[in-house]
């Protein structure tokens, strides 16, 4: 219990960490282009403590679920001579301040030009994307320490497994029955932690090496070469015949467009193997971020139908998608399972934990970067049609249209928030009822 508890609490500290840099990213350039930022808080709700720097409070709140920093004049005056109205790049808070109901701090005399709407565009843009850039940073960094420090799993040429019998791919059994065929592999004598040294004559110097001679040698007699204890001994085996599930590029099982299995006729023996860290050079971080943030990408693109597999899960017998959405509830019920799991090295614990965590910064900057108010994305957005508005003019030289009164979203807002709301509550729920198998 105490190691799941252990488990729980570091992540919540990464998250928690991953906020605060976040919001240090709007922070710094907003004070470095002279906004006023009254605000720097992580949590949401009751202040549980602060202290004050200069014209800013800085302090924790309550619900550590994200973060803010307050900016004044972030929403231009509703009207000519109008007050400028305070604003958040918060997620709830920026909701709790409507700009044309809420009488929200206004800008003080001598203060109208520190306010965010008087910015140039490209100012704005860079204070709204420094928060999703933050995010980014860290998962490069968490990256580089995962490749580069402990390596990338790949398969050695050394045996884990060995199938003591031959089932195909369609096959719910999980064990052997008296009628299945005896597995090549066993028949032959090979072992757990047998290293394959050749295969007729061939060297093999890669687990995907040794799969491809014996998919292509089935019937045919194969003299394998292993070193076992230090010695060398060579046996001879026969791959039979299996239908084996097809895997893609990353190792996933493909399916049709049913939901089935697609399989392929290969030559089978019954073996799998040991799966070891390598080393990985710096050029492989980038490429490795790239691919997150597709993946990342592709499960809010596939959202609404992923909210609907997450329901099913949650209220009926299907299961959840490990390649699916998460709450923090789930990260955090994952990291406890991970510390408590017993005969895993620490190594191996550590390296999923930080795993879990350069993901979930990958999450946050794809996920702030939607362009829908309140989200970062949305001012970012704002601020585009707003520099495109007034290049437009420039150019058919009309009169300058003015900033973008961006509290006419407010509408919108609420609905975006009340369908991430929406959103959050089931997936914490089903994190609780269904959680997510990351540990077999």
């Amino acid at each position: 219990m105490l190691l799941f508890v252990l488990g729980v609490v570091i992540v919540l500290i990464g998250v928690a960490l991953s906020i605060a840099l976040h919001e240090i990213g709007h922070l710094v350039p907003a004070k470095l282009f002279g906004v006023k930022v009254t605000q720097y808080m992580i949590g949401f709700g009751k202040t549980l403590f602060s202290f004050r720097r200069g014209e800013t409070e800085y302090g924790v709140k309550a619900i550590p679920l994200g973060g803010y920093i307050s900016m004044i004049g972030m929403f231009p005056p509703g009207k000519q001579g109008g007050a400028a109205r305070n604003a958040t790049t918060g997620f709830m808070q920026q909701l709790a301040q409507d700009a044309r109901t809420a009488s929200a701090e206004t800008v003080a005399v001598g203060e109208e030009d520190r306010t965010f709407y008087r910015l140039p565009v490209w100012k704005r843009i860079i204070i709204m994307f420094g928060g999703p850039f933050m995010n980014l940073v860290i998962a490069v960094v968490l990256f580089g320490v995962l490749l580069m420090g402990f390596g990338a799993p790949q398969s050695s040429t050394t045996i884990a497994t060995v199938s003591q019998c031959v089932l195909p791919a369609s096959s719910t059994q999980k064990s052997c029955g008296a009628d299945d065929p005896q597995g090549p592999a066993a028949a032959a004598g090979l072992k757990p932690g047998d290293t394959i040294v050749s295969i007729d004559g061939q060297k093999i110097t890669s687990w995907d090496q040794s799969t491809a001679i014996i998919r292509d040698s089935a019937g045919k007699t194969l003299t394998v070469v292993l070193s076992r204890g230090g010695e060398e001994r060579t046996v001879r085996l026969t791959p039979v015949v299996n239908k084996v599930a097809k895997t893609g590029p990353n190792g996933t099982v493909v399916k049709d467009a049913s939901g089935g299995i697609e399989t392929l006729t290969v030559g089978f023996v019954g073996i799998g193997p040991v799966t070891e860290l390598v080393p990985q050079p710096p050029t492989a971080v980038l490429p490795a971020v790239g691919a997150q943030t597709a993946a990342v990408f592709n499960v809010f693109l596939h959202l609404p139908q992923r909210m609907v597999d997450v329901w099913n899960a949650a209220f009926g017998s299907a299961e959840r998608d490990p390649n699916g959405p998460i709450s923090v509830v789930g990260i955090g019920r994952a990291a406890g399972e991970l510390t408590a799991l017993d005969g895993v090295p620490v190594v191996d614990k550590a390296y999923t934990m930080i795993g879990l965590l350069a993901s979930l910064n990958v999450a946050l900057f794809v996920f702030n970067l939607i362009p829908l108010l309140p989200l970062d994305g949305g001012h970012i957005a704002g601020a585009l049609w707003e520099g495109l508005r007034r290049t437009v003019a420039k150019i058919f030289r009309r009169r300058d249209p003015g900033p973008v009164d961006m509290a006419k979203l407010m509408p919108l807002t609420f609905a975006v928030v009340i369908v991430f709301g929406g959103m959050s509550v089931l997936l914490m729920y089903a994190d609780i009822v269904k959680p997510v198998n990351l540990f077999g």
